[in-house]
């Protein structure tokens, strides 16, 4: 199963936009994650309208940061990702006529309920400026 690495390629891109002096293009963030112009843009389209960053079109164009990273929490982040599944475990079917079956699929969804609330929680108390690498002196 493939791994959805959007949470950590946008936190990878804001971290990095924070040391641009200017807007830098769809082109050259979307190379540093390793897909193209176009993804990029619908990856970024949440962040945007949720008030992260920034895009220009045009010369000069580009993306930046709208407010520093102290005020985005890696929640803020998750949910205008439109909330990525946090697990692969899922129940092996949606309407079982099986008591056992009906029993597991209880049982798993709980626990992920509750394990995803948890997640969340800690991502809300984790802030952006939080992620940056230690300065060497």
């Amino acid at each position: 199963m493939n791994k959805d690495t959007r949470l950590s390629d946008v936190l990878h891109v804001l971290l990095h936009l924070e040391h641009a002096t200017e807007p830098v293009t769809s082109g050259v963030l979307a190379q540093n994650m390793g897909t193209n112009p176009a993804v990029f843009r619908r990856t970024m389209a949440g962040l945007r309208e949720a008030g992260y960053v920034m895009s220009g079109k045009g010369h000069g164009g580009g993306w930046s940061l709208a407010r520093p990273l102290e005020q985005i929490s890696l929640a803020d982040i998750y949910n205008a990702l439109g909330r990525p599944g946090l697990f692969a475990i899922g129940s092996r079917s949606q309407h079982p006529d099986c008591k056992i079956e009906q029993k597991v699929n209880k049982a798993l969804a709980d626990s992920m309920q509750q394990a995803e609330a948890l997640l969340i929680q800690r991502f809300g108390e984790v802030t952006l400026d939080q992620l940056r690498p230690e300065q060497s002196p």
